[in-house]
């Protein structure tokens, strides 16, 4: 095992992300300010595409890490099936029966993904998943991969291990024991899909656009219990490119599409870069 895996069994990550969850939530003026001009240069972050490009107007890390995107930057293809996020691939394919790939010698069933439940778990028996990365450069806002209405929402607590392409391959069942928050959706072209957001080391919080509380944020708190929230009297429907999530500091978004539900984008590869809006596959 790697030395940079075999540390994040060891380092106290639930107290480091709660500490890096306050620090980017603290209103520091110019120290701020400093941070953030620090990060877009180490990351290379293209502020050109922001919707408020001004550095120094950003209260908090927060708020500049979860930066909305200028009109037009992130043209949507007119497609089945849109890529979600900017990332990376970490992994995409077929289901088998219930084992999702992860990485050469790991695999993780569907239903430990999303916390046990067995009968949803059951509607994705042999049919398709992607595993996208979202690196600190990204921009970190969660897009509808297609039109959906909002069935559930189960947050499912876990560890909190770095979710980078090492990490996928020397922690078994990471995307399953990983924090996250289960989102299940219906659409009446596509059947369900789900998009599960994990957590990850540093990453402070998730929200949703539809979460009442709290701002949308669903965590903290962690009260290491599992919560589900139903929403099938509620009448929420997305449509395809309407935010439907983001992440305070960056993660790892999993999708799950029924059998014969979608065809890849025949140019999707392991670890290329995507962007919000492209083409991530059509219906079969």
């Amino acid at each position: 095992m790697k030395m940079a895996v075999l540390l994040q069994y060891i380092l106290p990550k639930q107290s480091i992300t709660a500490l890096a969850g306050k620090l980017a939530h603290y209103h520091g003026g110019n120290l701020t300010t400093s941070v953030i001009k620090w990060f877009v240069k180490r990351y290379q972050v293209n502020m050109a595409e922001a919707a408020n490009p001004d550095i120094t107007s950003y209260k908090t890390f927060n708020e500049f890490f979860t930066r909305p995107l200028k009109t037009g930057a992130r043209p949507i293809a007119q497609v089945d099936f849109i890529c979600p996020v900017d990332g990376a691939i970490s992994q995409f394919g077929g289901i088998e029966k219930d084992q999702i790939f992860q990485a050469k010698g790991h695999t993780y069933s569907t239903t430990a993904l999303v916390g046990g439940d067995k009968a949803l778990a059951g509607k994705f028996e042999s049919g398709h998943f992607a595993c996208l990365y979202l690196s600190p450069k990204d921009y970190h806002r969660i897009h509808m991969p297609c039109d959906g209405i909002l069935k559930s929402m189960t947050y499912v607590p876990g560890a909190l291990f770095s979710v980078n392409p090492t990490t996928a391959q020397g922690v078994p069942g990471l995307f399953a024991r990983n924090e996250r928050v289960v989102c299940e959706f219906t659409s009446v072209q596509y059947g369900s899909f789900i998009m599960v957001l994990v957590g990850a080391t540093i990453v402070g919080s998730m929200a949703t656009v539809w979460h009442d509380a709290n701002n949308g944020i669903i965590n903290p708190p962690r009260t290491g219990k599992t919560k589900t929230w139903k929403y099938d009297d509620k009448n929420i429907s997305l449509k395809q490119g309407e935010e439907m999530g983001r992440f305070l500091l960056g993660s790892t978004v999993v999708m799950l599409f029924e059998k014969n539900a979608l065809q890849f984008n025949a140019n999707w590869q392991r670890a290329k870069t995507i962007r919000l809006g492209e083409l991530m596959g059509n219906n079969k």
